[in-house]
């Protein structure tokens, strides 16, 4: 289905990542619209050899995955109920489709639990924000069905075909995992994760420059490439805890899409991300800044964290102990804090501090002016060892469109060992194909 999930990317050559996040996603709660992201890239990207097979959601440099051979399985004995699943599922991806043509949300209704029509709707609005003139779905293939009682599960391979204002055109092809449930006799499905796009492309950052870059620190020399990531990731131990402090940009309500800041833990080379930051959304009545948190493959969602353009935020996510989680935002110029513990099981593969474009359905959301954004005290906790972003040895990440050009520039890591800025440059953000978990 046409819904939330990280951005499709081409597989690294010999070398070697989102929302999704997304921005998923992980990433744009089911009110918002992101799942704006998430994203991964492989540990190869650090350490120079490539793993396919460890390529995860959220990390990029853009060619779809080859789907697998048709193939339909089932658990189920009972043929009646598998053919019901599938017709549910190719119902909805045409609801969707006809949803969006005749901008009525409510034909996706029949075929979705209250939960995930809501985030369809998101989903769909995000589309529209970020441009799609229509959807389509190409193909569609079956991987497996299985059913058990009142619930069920359904694989498919999936093209869509997004056609934008611009008269651009852009092809997917991501693998849904749907869950389904039985409500009153009927299936209808409660949740669908497309685990396997890729989000980031590590390489050498030579791709084409923008002619301007409001760059207030030297620009990163070796980085790597992402459709929606900018900023540093860690890799190599077990991260247990990540912070920083950013200013929230001042985003130009003339621009249109949108922009996320986080901090995050996991999603680089498995499929899990923890992550917490904030949001800015331009619309038709202006500039819309939220705050919010995601849990991947959950879909994020707004927290009352009251922020607006200029204001100091600092964010942290810290594991406790086993599957706790504390995740403490504060709002450094009004005084307001948001805290909350959450269960979650992470790989605690890797850390992050990114500015993402977000993700809706498959298509990126275009990445608004937000000009510079400023980090300052990023560290993480790495094998019980608190450290700073040099210490740590991370690496940078740089946005590029579908030219290669860069849209959003990284800078090097200040002398402070914890600083750095990312800045939008003068560089067309178009939307484009797959996208991390958040939804704008």
């Amino acid at each position: 289905m046409f819904e939330g999930d990280p951005t499709a990317t081409t597989p690294m050559s010999p070398f070697a990542p989102p929302p999704p996040p997304a921005r998923k996603n992980g990433g744009i709660p089911a009110g918002r619209l992101v799942a704006l992201g998430l994203l991964a890239f492989a540990l190869a990207a650090f350490s120079g050899r490539v793993d396919l097979a460890s390529l995860v959601s959220t990390a990029r440099n853009y060619v779809d995955r080859a789907a697998p051979a048709v193939q339909t399985t089932t658990s189920s004995t009972d043929a009646a109920a598998v053919a019901a699943v599938k017709d549910v599922v190719q119902r909805a991806n045409e609801a969707q489709v006809q949803a969006y043509t005749r901008n009525d949300p409510t034909l996706m209704r029949a075929t979705a639990t209250t939960a995930y029509y809501q985030e369809l709707v998101q989903t769909n609005q995000g589309l529209q924000a970020s441009g799609a003139q229509s959807i389509a779905l190409v193909k569609l293939e079956w991987v497996d069905v299985s059913v058990s009682g009142t619930t069920a599960n359904a694989v498919t391979n999936e093209t869509w075909r997004t056609t934008y204002s611009d008269g651009s055109v852009a092809d997917s092809t991501d693998r849904n995992e749907y869950t389904l449930v039985l409500q009153a006799g009927a299936w209808k499905i409660s949740a669908d994760v497309q685990p396997n796009t890729q989000v980031i492309s590590p390489g050498t950052g030579s791709g084409t420059a923008p002619t301007t870059v409001t760059q207030p620190g030297t620009p990163a020399s070796v980085t790597s490439s992402s459709s929606n990531w900018s900023g540093y990731a860690a890799s190599g131990g077990t991260f247990t805890s990540v912070t920083a402090t950013w200013t929230v940009p001042t985003v130009l309500s003339t621009s249109s899409g949108a922009d996320a800041t986080w901090v995050g833990i996991g999603g680089l080379s498995s499929r899990d991300l923890i992550q917490a930051g904030t949001q800015a959304m331009v619309d038709p009545s202006g500039v819309t800044y939220t705050s919010w948190i995601e849990m991947l493959p959950q879909s994020s969602r707004d927290v009352p964290l009251s922020i607006s353009a200029g204001d100091s935020v600092t964010v942290s996510i810290t594991q406790q102990s086993g599957n706790d989680w504390l995740i403490a935002m504060k709002n450094n110029t009004t005084g307001g804090t948001y805290n909350v513990t959450v269960q979650y099981a992470s790989s605690n593969s890797s850390a992050e501090w990114v500015q993402e474009a977000p993700s809706v359905g498959r298509g990126l959301v275009s990445l608004d002016q937000f000009g510079t954004v400023q980090f300052s005290g990023a560290s993480a906790v790495r094998n019980g060892k608190a450290m700073s972003l040099s210490a740590l040895s991370a690496k940078a990440i740089t946005m590029i469109n579908g030219q290669g050009q860069a849209i959003a520039q990284t800078s090097t890591i200040g002398n402070d060992g914890s600083s750095f800025t990312v800045a939008r440059t003068d560089a067309t953000s178009s939307p484009q194909s797959g996208g991390r978990r958040r939804r704008p």
